[in-house]
């Protein structure tokens, strides 16, 4: 049978790709081998547990403080070994990082056909978001099949020449992962977060989700962005400020101090992605430079406040879920203010928005890759549903 090879190496891609990696295992004509580089490690490791998959090779490429032209070297190095070794029919790779380029480019080498998952993302602008930008398009060139989230990012391809014949619509294989994840029920085990979900602690307080690690944020704009918390945290004692900060020394550096002794602000290690996500659906707003927080949020109700200019995820900002504001420290804390203290303007926002999936977009996925290796016919293509009811997320929403 052939054999399929999903690449991935960060957290955001082990989400992703888990969905895809199950589906086509479960394919009864196709064969699956597992790498991992190890891009990140706990988080990537924690993403792997939550959905059962042990990778059959991890090139464990991280290392301390390390640089994006020492993470593509050694991927390119480790990876080719392995497919040499194990010979597949077809690599996938997921969305934009360094991993995924490193990946694709290995296999080129190879000549072996690259699948592009979350493929066509842009924000026109090659540094913003850096790397990542690069990376898809660099992706885009180097890839036989692509699996476009939207029919706005299938637009951005055939704009750039790839044929139609090669895209598929498929939905986020991220709202996938996110409906099976939520319906679980996962209990915290930060003792912090353990009091949210206390009657005399924090349940039914304003929480305000916090996320930022991107690098064209390093510094100042970082900086801004903790100033601009510290005072939302003097100004509402009533609400709850989370922030799981990355593991990112550069990142921690600037965000964490001033935000220390403030009794509302709760700062976290990074958190299971299970965790996570029951925490995503408690939020009254998330404040975030992540790109899947952008398309998980919509699907859960909950307003995205992004600490960025620009997107390549402009479906849920078109819908008015999701909205653009920097990294001002005054805009910040103006945004967030209103979305405290305004009921019309937030639920303005909340209202429910789903461009992004329908829990299927993997089972696409898996039928286009078993078409281009011959196994398999393509699913009809996923239209998006821009207005209605959440998933099945509204269930556990507090």
């Amino acid at each position: 049978m052939p054999l399929v090879m999903p690449v991935y190496g960060t957290r955001p891609e082990a989400i992703k790709m888990a969905p895809v990696v199950r589906a086509a295992r479960e394919h009864p004509r196709l064969d699956v081998h597992v790498t991992v580089t190890g891009q990140h490690r706990e988080m990537l490791d924690q993403v792997n547990e939550l959905f059962g998959i042990v990778p059959d090779d991890d090139l464990d490429v991280i290392t301390p403080r390390q640089s994006l032209a020492a993470v593509t070297t050694r991927t390119l190095e480790r990876l080719t070994a392995v497919l040499e070794r194990v010979r597949p029919d077809a690599v996938v790779v997921q969305g934009d990082t360094t991993t995924s380029t490193a990946a694709a480019l290995a296999a080129f080498y190879q000549r072996i056909p690259v699948v592009h998952v979350e493929a066509g993302l842009r924000t026109d602008d090659v540094y913003s978001p850096f790397p990542e930008e690069m990376n898809r398009r660099l992706t885009t060139r180097l890839a036989a099949l692509h699996l476009a989230p939207t029919p706005a990012s299938r637009e951005n391809l055939l704009r750039e020449a790839v044929p139609a014949g090669d895209i598929t619509v498929t939905g986020n294989t991220v709202i996938d992962a996110l409906l099976e994840t939520v319906g679980r029920r996962v209990p915290f085990t930060d003792p912090a977060l353990k009091a949210l979900d206390s009657p005399d602690g924090g349940r039914g307080r304003p929480l305000v989700l916090v996320t930022t690690h991107r690098r064209e944020s390093w510094g100042e704009p970082m900086a801004a962005v903790a100033r601009a918390l510290a005072r939302l945290a003097v100004a509402h004692p009533e609400a709850v400020f989370v922030l799981p900060a990355h593991r990112n020394p550069v990142v921690r550096e600037v965000v964490l101090p001033p935000l220390a002794g403030l009794g509302n602000v709760v700062v976290t290690e990074p958190l299971p992605y299970g965790e996570f996500a029951h925490l995503m659906s408690r939020a009254r707003v998330v404040l975030s430079d992540s790109g899947g927080v952008q398309e998980e949020a919509p699907s859960l109700g909950v307003p995205v406040l992004v600490l960025r200019d620009n997107t390549e995820r402009p479906e849920a900002v078109d819908a008015g879920t999701v909205r653009l504001i920097g990294t001002a420290e005054d805009v910040v804390v103006a945004e967030v203010d209103r979305l405290l203290t305004d009921d019309a303007a937030h639920a303005a926002m909340a209202e429910a928005v789903n461009p992004y999936g329908d829990g299927r977009a993997a089972a696409r996925c898996v039928a286009a890759i078993g078409e281009l290796l011959g196994v398999d016919e393509r699913l009809p293509e996923f239209e998006p549903q821009r207005r209605g009811k959440p998933h099945e997320a509204e269930s556990i929403r507090t």
